[in-house]
């Protein structure tokens, strides 16, 4: 399991029936966690500075304000700044678990020697476009969502990176590669972080299990001739981090290299672990 110690501005206050009481900055929120299958030791919503829940109804959810609660608000990790904004699906614009990724990805490119390009596949509100841009790499931030996009334009931006080396693509992520690979261009670094399930532009049926291994090879011919590394990341439930490892390993294996898998989690003020989906990381 790697997690990280190093949030001041979020913490995990307590978990149980299905829900996840957080700390972001001095708002606290209840959301749902489909991996929270154990009982709460108390009533979270009689929490005392609960700001907001997020409930499901159907097949959606919507917030109910408890307290005060700003429309949106920004929390810091390190150096970098993010904006935080309670939006549909219990989603809030940012995974801090993945700071984890941010720490190795930054030692990686630090420690190059070199100038590193990073493509960022399903690149959401850009946390790995930040942390990457702030260790010294050029980045190209691909989504198909405009709004998220736009979203890590203004992340870039709270963490003094406005001058930095970011492309922002609006683009389905298959297709933009397919160009690159057209057009010549190459990368040191892929991140790529897919759904599970989706639909592209066209309609097109998106399905992690049949779509990651040929997305995963066809992006090997962007790669450089000395690629610094390759970062999946997976949500998917049931998908085991060996999964993502082999994938890696195959697909690779010309760049000789090491391939590793991992959970990705939280650790609790409670003294438990939340897991939060796994990551499979390739370097050279």
């Amino acid at each position: 399991m790697m997690k990280t110690a190093k949030w001041k501005d979020y913490s995990v206050i307590a978990t149980g029936d299905g829900y996840k009481l957080e700390r972001w900055g001095k708002v606290i929120l209840l959301r749902p966690d489909p991996q929270v299958i154990w009982p709460a030791s108390f009533d979270m919503e009689r929490y005392p500075a609960l700001s907001a829940k997020y409930v499901r109804r159907g097949g959606g959810g919507a917030w109910e304000r408890r307290g005060e609660m700003p429309e949106e608000w920004t929390v810091g990790y390190r150096e970098l700044k993010f904006k935080v904004r309670p939006m549909g699906f219990k989603h809030t614009g940012l995974f801090p678990e993945q700071a984890v990724n941010w720490d190795r990805m930054d030692k990686l490119i630090r420690g190059a020697g070199r100038e590193i390009s990073v493509l960022n596949l399903f690149a959401y509100t850009g946390g790995a476009t930040v942390a990457c841009a702030a260790a010294g790499a050029s980045v190209c931030h691909v989504d198909a969502a405009k709004n998220m996009v736009e979203r890590a334009g203004e992340n870039l931006r709270l963490s003094g990176l406005e001058n930095a080396k970011v492309r922002f693509i609006v683009d389905d992520c298959k297709k933009f590669v397919q160009r690159e690979i057209r057009r010549g261009r190459k990368y040191d670094a892929v991140i790529m972080d897919p759904p599970s399930y989706g639909r592209g532009p066209g309609g097109e049926m998106w399905k992690l299990e049949t779509e990651l291994f040929p997305l995963v090879k066809l992006c090997t011919e962007v790669l450089s001739d000395e690629p610094l590394f390759f970062l999946i990341n997976s949500y998917t439930t049931g998908l085991q981090p060996q999964v993502i490892e082999n994938i890696l390993r195959l697909n690779l294996k010309a760049y000789g290299g090491n391939a590793e898998a991992y959970e990705v989690g939280l650790d609790t003020e409670e003294g438990i672990v939340l897991p939060c989906g796994c990551s499979g990381l390739w370097t050279k």
